[in-house]
């Protein structure tokens, strides 16, 4: 199994204003950095007769932003990307989904949006517990889904 949970933000230029190296840093940390450990572990899963890949994404992917461009291009790129790899490899037993969280309730975030209404944001405990629910025996039936998350914030 793999739970692909690292990534990377960045926003406040429009696209007009972003320079080459702040969107490419976007691509490296939300879809290359993907590609990478996918073209890694997938033919031993498909070796191993089965599992399961779960990646988190982020709303973007879907409802994007202004200033934002390219943190959601990249969301939306990694959405892409593991609906392929489910399309690919379901004759395998491979499933691959991608979590959709809107804002999570972290300290990083709470320092860096001290006005925001936190009781909105996604509790990490929840998309911690659909994470469990997808690699384990009921979340066998589930391939190339965006799975929503948006908490309160909707």
């Amino acid at each position: 199994m793999l739970a692909r949970l690292v990534g990377g933000f960045a926003g406040g230029q429009t696209v007009a204003e972003m320079d080459d190296s702040s969107w490419q840093r976007m691509f490296d940390a939300n879809l290359n950095s993907a590609f990478h450990i996918l073209r890694a572990v997938i033919p031993p899963m498909r070796k191993a007769g089965g599992g399961r890949v779960i990646a988190i994404g982020s709303r973007a992917a879907e409802d994007p932003g202004p200033k934002v461009g390219a943190y959601s291009a990249s969301k939306a790129a990694l959405l892409s990307l593991i609906r392929t790899v489910a399309l690919e490899n379901k004759d395998a037993s491979i499933t691959a989904n991608v979590i959709l969280p809107g804002t999570m309730d972290t300290p990083p975030n709470r320092r860096d949006m001290p006005g925001a209404d936190v009781s909105q944001w996604v509790q990490p405990a929840s998309v911690a517990s659909l994470i469990l629910w997808l690699a384990g025996d009921a979340g066998k039936g589930v391939t190339g889904a965006g799975i929503p998350v948006y908490g309160r914030g909707l």
